[in-house]
């Protein structure tokens, strides 16, 4: 599908808006989860490592599934993907306040949510790049800081609503402001090219004239194969008896005229019919061959190779303390007196920040979005390798807002893919690299809380965290510092395979 040149304003400005709400929205529960974390540890007794597969599921699964998030998206639009999903987080957080145990919140809250978030994750990323080009650092920054805001709001929210209504009130009632996500989703209008029409539906008698190019022989051969079917039946209807034939007459001239043509439609029919499958089939075919081709190509960059293993290590060590920070706190015998303010809060604030200010860099010419990503993973694998050493509020607070900073690094890594493998790439490239930081952020918070549980405290568990995203950090450093400027080289797009069919009129 071709699109308009982007606008870099106008209606994009509306499509940043809405879609800073709905990152509001479907994010600010699945990142506060720390405050919902403490409550289901005392509700159902599990262990630190069982009980943080919810909130590691509701951030990992919607990037696991990012491959068919990104076909959603490509295949629907932005538009009717969003509203759907609007209505999974919905029911999902509202399901999740009838849960007995912790393993429906498995499927309620981990999965349902996580994949809805997921959909709209993709869906607002794809249509604001679409949107902006010279300004695209910035939007994604504005759009991306929508959960960073989301996770400092509903910190303090849903622990408000757990003090007045309890942990089923409060999910019931954060589920219900998602329903919000629909109204923004009705203002994510497409951009597609004026002169395009819309794609029609794949029925035999909507098949555009365009695709008018048929093989003749082999619609012979099959409609031959009809004819000789019927030739027995046609030899019967022709030998009547000679006594009766003038009486009936008239009647057989009619009844052989109608099933004759009858027959003849007929047969006209299905070879075409039979030929219009066949040729649908292989069209299907040639698309999951040049998917495949084109994933193979994309890792055939040296740059994307590195960014996929940078983004799986970074989630791995990288989420984890959004998740835990608050039962880190705890454990260090930090007194409930001295919170000024909760730190899941102070990390979203800051990322927040981070967002934008790494957003409004990433414009800038002279500066090398991907350097500039190499440093905050390198910078922040420093301040994860820092927190054992952490036992008061202040110094937790501190490494907090660091943390939390440099975890707004999200808002640029789209542009650095977009730069690594083009915008005609990235909704593919995305997607693969999505799928991969949900396997991190899948498998993070439980190896942390299974350290815990086997350690009894958090310094080892955050010492590998650190190391992995240093070691993510150094492997795209090298990457960035080959010779060949890959990060600059768009992919080759492949030559368009056409697939053509003729299809009679009166079908």
């Amino acid at each position: 599908m071709e699109f308009k040149k982007s606008p870099d304003g106008g209606w994009g400005w509306m499509i940043v808006l809405v879609s800073f709400f709905t990152q509001f929205l479907c994010y600010g529960s699945p990142l506060a989860v720390g405050v919902l974390y403490i409550e289901w540890l005392d509700a159902f007794g599990e262990g630190k490592g069982k009980t943080a597969w919810v909130g590691s599921l509701a951030s990992g699964v919607g990037l696991l599934a990012s491959p068919v998030c990104s076909l959603c998206v490509s295949s629907f639009g932005a538009r009717p993907v969003t509203i759907f999903s609007g209505f999974m987080v919905a029911g999902g957080l509202m399901l999740s306040s009838f849960a007995p145990n912790i393993y429906f919140l498995f499927f309620s809250y981990g999965i349902v949510v996580g994949l809805g978030c997921g959909l709209l994750y993709t869906a607002t990323v794809t249509i604001t790049c679409q949107y902006f080009d010279s300004r695209r650092g910035l939007a994604l920054g504005l759009i991306s800081t929508g959960s960073s805001v989301g996770l400092f709001i509903y910190a303090a929210l849903q622990k408000l609503l757990i003090e007045s209504y309890g942990l089923d009130g409060c999910l019931l009632i954060v589920g219900a402001l998602a329903l919000n996500i629909l109204a923004c989703g009705s203002l994510m209008r497409p951009l597609h090219a004026s002169a395009c029409p819309l794609p029609e539906k794949t029925a035999l008698e909507n098949v555009p004239d365009r695709y008018s190019i048929y093989n003749e022989k082999e619609k012979n051969l099959e409609e031959n194969v009809l004819e000789k079917s019927c030739s027995r039946e046609e030899t019967c209807q022709s030998t009547l008896p000679s006594g009766d034939w003038k009486q009936e007459s008239l009647l057989h001239k009619n009844l052989t005229t109608a099933h004759t043509r009858e027959t003849e439609t007929y047969k006209k029919k299905v070879a075409e019919q039979t030929y219009f499958c066949k040729q649908l089939a292989k069209r299907k075919w040639q698309l999951y061959k040049n998917y495949c081709g084109e994933t193979v190509t994309l890792f055939k960059n040296k740059v994307f190779l590195a960014l996929f293993i940078a983004i799986f290590l970074f989630d791995i060590g990288g989420f984890p303390p959004s998740l835990l920070m608050e039962d880190v706190a705890r454990s260090s015998n930090v007194k409930e007196e001295e919170f000024i303010m909760p730190l899941i809060s102070i990390i979203g604030i800051m990322t927040t920040v981070g967002k934008l200010l790494l957003g409004i860099l990433a414009d800038f010419r002279w500066i090398n979005t991907l350097y500039l990503y190499v440093a905050t993973l390198i910078t922040m694998g420093l301040a994860l390798c820092a927190i054992p050493f952490a036992k008061s509020y202040v110094t937790l607070a501190i490494l907090s807002a660091i943390v939390g900073f440099l975890t707004g690094n999200w808002s640029i890594f789209p542009y650095v893919t977009t730069k690594t493998v083009g915008i005609e790439k990235l909704a593919h490239a995305y997607g693969i690299l999505m799928f991969f930081a949900g396997l991190g952020s899948s498998l993070g918070p439980p190896i942390v809380g299974w350290f815990f549980d086997w350690t009894q405290t958090y310094d080892i568990a955050f010492y590998f965290s650190g190391f992995c995203v240093l070691l993510g950090g150094f492997i795209l450093l090298l990457a960035a510092l080959s010779p060949c400027d890959t990060c600059n080289k768009q992919l080759p797009k492949p030559a368009p395979v056409t697939f053509l069919y003729k299809v009679a009129s009166n079908v």
